[in-house]
């Protein structure tokens, strides 16, 4: 298949090399339209770590380019740039395509949906809870591959289409994929947020400084156990919705391989067996700047509706609001376009099983 790709950081040029690989044809779009340029000049995509090869993306020059010779879009880019690729792609959107979100994030599938109910247009959105690869991109033509996950938790909006879209994506990645229980499970199965809220908080100045640092080796027991309690707010959300998630450490057993345990010893023999992966080297990181917005805040308002408060996450919002001196709770698009604040828990559950309408969309 065609799969147009839009993003170009490490997780798109994973997954394009990933694709290619398995005998499909990636196509990726820089949004900024700075990050393919060598590409698109016939530079090779050099992978390695789990996935190893020279590869030849195609390169897309606009929106309308990519989405009309695309079989799938599949997004790929931080959570703050979601808003502008789905304006940026439902103009081009046709029937009989479809769109992965990699990784999901504060109920974009709904916003996505909305844009295409207003062209009279349904098509299977699958939202997965975590992105297929995870690594980094030493240059603009190359992509370490620290792992290709064996578990990934997806869901489709509309919820009857769900068979088509688990469909297309086992033709598209293998047998990887467990359907999760709608979109509400979905916005809590990524464990993204909570993670490296823990991590960059802890390691700050590693990450101001610019150091090189291992972060499996510093998520040392005093992380873990800060890791393992915002795990628990999650969990305790999941509950309140009778919603079945997994855990931290059945995460990091399906993502990295490793036995459970404790989530410090989990990271330590990630460490160890040198898939411990490397922190960020600066804090312009989007483990701050996408996942306190667009994943943190997010727990916060799904917990003070379902009566669950998540007291941590809100504090990690409000601790690096005031480390960065900006406002981490006004900076959510995609919940603030949703107006997700004036909805009641009841009309969130119905719109994340039926998506939008076209009937149903307000005059």
């Amino acid at each position: 298949m065609r799969v147009g790709i839009v993003g170009a950081g490490a997780i798109a040029f994973g997954v394009a090399a990933f694709l290619e690989q398995s005998g499909h044809r990636p196509v990726l779009w820089s949004p900024s339209g700075a990050r393919t340029g060598r590409l698109a000049a016939g530079e090779p995509l050099v992978a390695s770590g789990a996935v190893e090869g020279s590869f030849h993306p195609g390169v897309a020059r606009s929106a309308e380019e990519l989405v009309a010779g695309a079989d799938v879009v599949l997004l790929a880019l931080p959570g703050y740039g979601h808003k502008h690729a789905f304006d940026a792609i439902a103009p081009h959107i046709r029937p009989g395509q479809a769109v992965i979100i990699s990784s999901h994030a504060s109920f974009g599938a709904l916003y996505l949906s909305r844009l295409l109910a207003a062209r009279g247009i349904t098509i299977p959105i699958v939202a997965w809870g975590t992105t297929a690869v995870t690594g980094r991109q030493p240059s603009l033509t190359e992509v370490n591959v620290n792992t290709v996950r064996s578990k990934i938790d997806l869901c489709t909006v509309p919820e009857r289409l769900s068979d088509e879209g688990l469909a297309l994506c086992q033709s598209l990645f293998g047998d990887r994929f467990v359907q999760r229980d709608g979109l509400l499970a979905i916005a809590l199965s990524n464990l993204n947020p909570q993670n490296h809220m823990g991590i960059a908080l802890c390691n700050m100045t590693r990450m101001e400084h610019g150091e090189s640092w291992s972060q499996g080796f510093n998520v040392t027991p005093n992380v873990g156990r800060l890791l393992e309690a915002l795990d628990r707010e999650r969990l305790a959300i999941a509950e309140a919705l009778g919603l079945s998630v997994r855990t931290i450490f059945e995460h990091f057993h399906l993502s990295f391989h490793v036995p459970q345990d404790t989530v410090s010893n989990m990271n330590l023999a990630m460490h160890e067996e040198g898939r411990g992966g490397t922190g960020p080297a600066t804090a312009d990181s989007r483990y701050v700047t996408e996942d306190v917005p667009y994943g943190l805040l997010m727990t916060v308002r799904l917990g003070e509706l379902t009566g669950r408060e998540a007291k941590l996450h809100r504090a990690g919002v409000e601790t690096f609001s005031a480390m960065y001196g900006r406002d981490f709770f006004a900076e959510n698009e995609l919940l603030d376009a949703l107006a997700i604040d004036g909805m009641t828990l009841e009309e969130l559950k119905t719109l994340s099983r039926e998506g939008y309408r076209a009937e149903k969309l307000p005059a």
